[in-house]
């Protein structure tokens, strides 16, 4: 569908704002496939040791579908996400990392009007758990609105593959492994 959205989203940008309907209808679309197919939490089931991965848009950041693609994939490779959706406003997120001790947060911005580096530090910096074990989550920018920026201690993956390896590859890291 990617090519198809690419295309519609040129026609809108070339066309005054017209089209956006169709955009948003094969966003709904695209975006109520991919739910179909990730399972949500299991209630009552807590998170593994090493936490989930949380995803969230930046405040102000409207576009999900990406994240939600990368939700789906992350839930194809059993590793436990926890997707706070659009815009989330930066003191829901801080208190939801601290309740939740992530292995990860992906913050997505589309725009550099809504990148905000000193949310994605202070996210990077977010401490949670017992004094002498305190952890902190790697935070993976995504979104071309972060580009052409410094991220010193966070990564950028630049596609969908990539940003599943990455995170794939920092949950086994952490992840206890079998007893035994």
């Amino acid at each position: 569908m990617m090519p198809t959205l690419h295309a519609v989203g040129r026609k809108w940008a070339s066309s005054g704002d017209r089209y956006v309907e169709v955009e948003h209808l094969l966003s709904w679309h695209v975006s109520t496939a991919l739910r179909r197919i990730t399972p949500p939490p299991a209630a009552g089931t807590p998170d593994t040791v090493s936490g989930p991965v949380v995803l969230a848009c930046v405040p102000g950041e409207q576009h999900t579908l990406p994240m939600e693609a990368l939700n789906a994939g992350l839930a194809e490779q059993g590793l436990p996400t926890r997707m706070l959706g659009a815009a989330v406003p930066a003191e829901a997120l801080t208190a939801a990392v601290r309740r939740l001790g992530p292995v990860a947060v992906v913050l997505w911005a589309q725009a550099r009007s809504t990148a905000s580096f000193p949310l994605a530090r202070h996210i990077a910096g977010t401490r949670w758990g017992v004094r002498g074990a305190r952890r902190q989550p790697l935070v993976v920018l995504g979104g071309p609105g972060w580009a052409g920026r410094s991220a010193r201690g966070m990564l950028r993956p630049p596609t969908l593959n990539e940003a599943l390896s990455v995170l794939t590859a920092r949950y086994e890291s952490v992840a206890p492994g079998p007893a035994g």
